[in-house]
């Protein structure tokens, strides 16, 4: 039990990092529709909202912090008023429960550079979720925990009033950098709280010279030589991740020092649409007891979750803690990274298997972020779709992306890491005319990544996006590593080239302001003989 007065909390029942166990009574009992699945996860919904709500994300504007955040659609301002009025408003809610439940860990394993983080909350599902993504701290440390560096009021089964000033929704997920306060109203969905805290950390980091970093990341048992993996959603990044020769250092939240990288995070957060043992063994095995499963859909008689049953979300997901992971390196540190690589998968078919980057290059794609819709995926997307979100992590930055690029480069630059960019896309043609690369080839290729194979590899220079295509691996076809070799007709290879490479100019040009000369002529060359 915890007293929460000092918050204007006054429920007398405040149970204080109660253990999973008791959180499953707590939700069979409380909570509608919480049931055990066959393998003993706690399957729970989040209701209405079963994502996150980026366009009701606000920002507390304070002159302390004001000339540092990255204002815009990613930073909302709201005035102190208003976010103390929305606060309030979660503490009233939080006071009509005749329960809460408190969750008091860490944020980061690096102890120099963690924060100790409060979540308090109505439903048991999501103190259990946060009691995984945090790590966990021992008893003696929860003794001594003291006072938090930042406060989570989650009471999001109440509305924020709408007619309040600033407000879009009935949903409203509000930070407060300097008293390091996250409020959330207006939605159920876990993840909002797992990305608030990352959305600070990528505040605080970067003021003391660390880069924040959206991405997984692996180690070597044998040389101690790590690496890390940026990319968006479908790119591969967590399946090239869980690699049974490396051991796993995180999934999804990194940050990188002066002495190395840590994780972020206590757990993972895998998504678990079309999940088989067979495709994803270590995310299936880890979905057991203490695990949460999120909006999936289960057979009534036997408690068997239907992976592939999406009638709720696409967005259907799984969270547990990291030492679930049979091959995970814990404490969840490792040396400096060896290899960075970039994962994007193309569904243009223009960008070859595996190229070097330049430190100016490497600044420009890590803030072009750049991956690919197919046809299909979406409503109304018939061809491939560009998509590009700055630093592989665009909705969760709070300084200019071009802040974290400096970091990156410098970082690469003193340590001397290898940039690399892998497009698990489509080659020989677009989606719909090519073949997606075989995922055995980019296995290969990251493996020989790691093994220090492609460091000297032969290459070419491609004339329109300026990339040093590596032309050979190790048990990859050499036929596939130049683009415009795979394709049938060299002209539609030209004029789809000079598209993408048209939208990425484009997208680059609302970062022109916060990055060098240097980094902007590291982009792509639109010819001007071809035609889109």
């Amino acid at each position: 039990m915890i007293d929460l007065s000092q918050y204007d909390i006054t429920v007398e029942t405040v149970l204080r990092n109660p253990a999973p166990a008791r959180l499953y009574e707590e939700a069979i009992l409380r909570e509608k529709g919480s049931v055990i699945s066959d393998v003993g996860a706690l399957i729970a919904y989040s209701g209405i909202k079963t994502g996150r709500s980026p366009k009701d994300k606000r920002v507390v504007e304070h002159p302390d912090s004001k000339e540092d955040v990255w204002w815009g659609p990613v930073n909302i301002p709201v005035d102190q008023p208003t976010f103390q009025a929305n606060l309030e408003r979660a503490k009233d809610y939080l006071n009509i429960s005749d329960k809460l439940y408190c969750i008091d860990a860490y944020a980061g394993w690096d102890e120099d550079n963690q924060i100790k983080v409060r979540v308090i909350c109505a439903r048991p599902y999501h103190a259990l979720f946060m009691n995984n993504m945090l790590i966990r701290p021992t008893p003696e440390q929860l003794e001594n925990f003291g006072e938090p560096d930042c406060v989570i009021f989650n009471a999001g089964e109440f509305p924020v009033n709408m007619y309040t000033k600033g407000m879009s929704s009935k949903t409203s997920v509000e930070l407060n950098l300097e008293t390091r306060e996250v409020l959330i109203l207006g939605t159920e969905y876990a993840g909002e709280m797992k990305k608030a805290v990352f959305t600070l950390m990528n505040y605080l980091m970067p003021k003391k010279g660390v880069l924040s970093m959206h991405c997984s990341a692996t180690n070597d048992a044998k040389t101690g030589e790590s690496s890390v993996l940026f990319g968006l959603s479908g790119t591969g990044k967590t399946t090239l991740s869980a690699d049974p020769h490396r051991q796993l250092v995180g999934d999804d939240e990194h940050c990188w020092t002066d002495n190395g990288i840590f994780n972020i995070e206590g757990g993972c957060y895998a998504k678990a649409i079309n999940l088989t043992r067979e495709t994803e063994p270590q995310i299936f095995d880890c979905l057991r007891f203490g695990a949460v499963l999120e909006n999936v859909v289960y057979d009534e008689k036997t408690r068997h979750v239907d992976y592939a049953d999406v009638s709720i979300t696409q967005n259907t997901r799984g969270s547990y803690p990291i030492e679930f992971i049979s091959n995970v390196k814990v404490p969840c540190v490792a040396a400096h990274p060896t290899n960075i690589i970039f994962l994007t998968c193309d569904a243009f078919g223009v960008l070859p298997p595996v190229s070097r980057l330049t430190p100016e290059q490497a600044k420009y794609h890590f803030i072009s972020g750049y991956t690919a819709k197919v046809a299909g995926t979406e409503v109304g997307v018939t061809e491939p779709e560009a998509t590009f979100s700055p630093c592989f992590g665009g909705p969760f930055l709070v300084w200019h992306p071009g802040k974290y690029a400096d970091l990156l480069a410098d970082k690469i630059t003193k340590h001397n890491a290898n940039v690399w960019l892998i497009n698990t896309g489509w080659s020989g043609g677009a989606y719909g005319e090519g073949d997606r690369i075989k995922l055995k080839y980019t296995r290969a290729i990251v493996d020989a990544v790691h093994s220090g194979e492609l460091v000297n590899a032969a290459s070419e220079i491609d004339p329109i996006f300026g990339l040093s295509i590596i032309t050979e691996c190790p048990d990859v076809p050499d036929e596939i590593f130049v683009p415009k070799n795979t394709w049938s007709n060299s002209d539609d290879f030209e004029k789809t080239a000079n598209k993408l490479a048209s939208l990425f100019v484009d997208n680059f040009k609302k970062y022109h302001e916060g990055v060098s000369s240097e980094v902007i002529a590291a982009g792509p060359k639109v010819s001007t003989s071809s035609s889109a």
